[in-house]
């Protein structure tokens, strides 16, 4: 996909794309990672190439990105080395409708129930509506989530894509915002569960599945293997919060 293809699909940090480059666009896109806990102070950027992969846009423009990233204190760029994510707190920023600062008060069991209910019903709308060029991104992004094996922070990058990728399909960009958000729940509990040996791979048979009914347009089936998935994400995310406990 061009890289200015993407400017009127990604919802981003605290508002509208418009007029925004593409370079803008990426570092949005990573200002959303921090501000979610899916990058986190001292992390590792993934490499120009991953990124760019991944995002579906230049090296060029990651680097531009990443740029202005660094002269916001947000990134820290050492030669010779990968990029990493400054000590920064950017919770309070709001995704889309609210921040992770305050989806995260919210109780497991209601935020569950709530995806159930709200992006059960996105998905099966994105199934009615799916088109040819975003089930080509989706395999795209299936190809990249299988080449990152164990590498979780790049599995973790890739698997936002995909499920923004599929809200957005939807066609209610409201509905679009509400789930984005409800995804970026308790990022760190999902962070700890995705580097548990197994996750990855469970998580991308689970995303293999979606594709392929997405591709035939069948909602129920979409439904289906979505619930499954969810509810995947509950289990771990329980379980995790247990021992913490």
């Amino acid at each position: 996909m061009k890289a200015d293809a993407i400017l009127h699909q990604v919802p981003m940090v605290g508002g509208s794309v418009t007029r925004q480059t593409a370079r803008d666009v990426v570092a949005d896109k990573l200002t959303t990672l921090i501000a979610t806990g899916m990058l986190k102070a001292g992390d590792e950027l993934p490499g120009e190439r991953e990124l760019a992969t991944v995002l579906h846009v230049s090296r060029e423009t990651v680097r531009g990105a990443i740029q202005i990233l660094a002269g916001k204190g947000f990134i820290e760029v050492s030669q010779g080395s990968r990029s990493r994510v400054a000590d920064v707190d950017l919770s309070h920023l709001p995704i889309t409708l609210a921040s992770k600062s305050v989806i995260d008060r919210y109780d497991l069991e209601a935020v569950h129930a709530a995806r159930l209910l709200v992006e059960l019903d996105v998905v099966r709308q994105a199934a009615r509506n799916m088109d040819g060029e975003t089930i080509a991104k989706l395999e795209n992004l299936l190809e990249t989530q299988r080449e990152a094996g164990r590498d979780t922070m790049r599995f973790l990058i890739c698997d936002r894509e995909f499920h923004l990728a599929i809200y957005r399909v939807c066609g209610n960009p409201l509905l679009t915002d509400i789930v984005t958000d409800l995804y970026g729940y308790l990022m760190d509990y999902r962070r700890q569960a995705m580097a548990k040996p197994g996750a990855t791979e469970n998580s991308y048979e689970d995303h293999v599945e979606i594709v392929e009914a997405l591709k035939r347009k069948d909602d129920d089936a979409v439904v289906d293997a979505f619930r499954r998935h969810l509810t995947r994400i509950y289990e771990t995310t329980k379980a995790l919060r247990a021992v913490a406990v």
